[in-house]
């Protein structure tokens, strides 16, 4: 494992629990600077998936990448709408159930597994498209680490539960990087896993989020993160 994957798999760890530390201490975010947040990493990332992960998977795999980057894409929808079906990006004001809560974090954890495959077969590309790909992870590892703690919190948890939540994702984000740098079969397919699951986050999990708030802020904040994600590949 390089220095540089596990920098970019810590980074992206702790951003998680940076999230549900910013919920556990009190504060109240400002809804619309979460959508605003929301919306720059869904442009961002639906970049990186278009830009670069599916034209590296395809050069690689061909046809047989673009069927895994769509089995992962059902999988992740299929797994969250499964098991975390309550599960929305953003702060939980509502009461749920504890059951409900642990549902979300065994779904997302498949999220999270696939974000350090992405980062670690992003690596192996060559640098700038690790980064990029690192950067639209980090986007949106804070709101999920914010989500996911909000929720145990709405289902009566204790703060150090509702980190710990956060943490785990973090750690599963960790594995997946380690285990694509040591597995030759997921490093084969790790560019079109990285794809298909880059995609349900930018386009599914994401936008879906936001499609229902009105006014300009929301798509202007889309488009400043695809024009974001071209400015620093352009410096990269």
């Amino acid at each position: 494992m390089t220095t540089t994957e596990l920098v970019y798999g810590a980074s992206a760890a702790a951003a998680n629990v940076i999230g549900a530390l910013a919920v556990t201490s009190g504060r109240r975010w400002s809804v619309r600077a979460l959508d605003r947040m929301l919306a720059f990493a869904a442009g961002f990332l639906l970049s990186v998936a278009f830009v670069d992960l599916m034209p590296e998977a395809l050069a690689h795999g061909g046809r047989t990448a673009a069927i895994t980057a769509l089995v992962t894409y059902l999988l992740v929808h299929f797994t969250q709408h499964t098991f975390g079906r309550h599960f929305h990006f953003g702060e939980e004001t509502h009461a749920v159930t504890t059951t409900v809560s642990m549902a979300a974090l065994l779904g997302l954890t498949l999220h999270t597994f696939v974000d350090g495959v992405a980062v670690a077969s992003g690596l192996l590309v060559n640098g700038v498209v690790g980064t990029l790909v690192f950067v639209g992870v980090l986007l949106h590892k804070f709101p999920e680490g914010l989500a996911i703690s909000s929720m145990f919190l709405a289902a009566g948890a204790s703060r150090r539960v509702a980190i710990g939540a956060a943490a785990l994702l973090g750690l599963t984000t960790l594995i997946g990087v380690m285990l694509t740098d040591r597995l030759a079969g997921l490093q084969t397919v790790g560019l079109a896993i990285s794809a298909g699951v880059t995609v349900y986050v930018g386009a599914s999990n994401l936008v879906p989020e936001l499609q229902a708030r009105g006014g300009w802020e929301t798509p202007i904040s889309l488009g400043a993160g695809c024009g974001a994600y071209f400015l620093t590949r352009a410096l990269l």
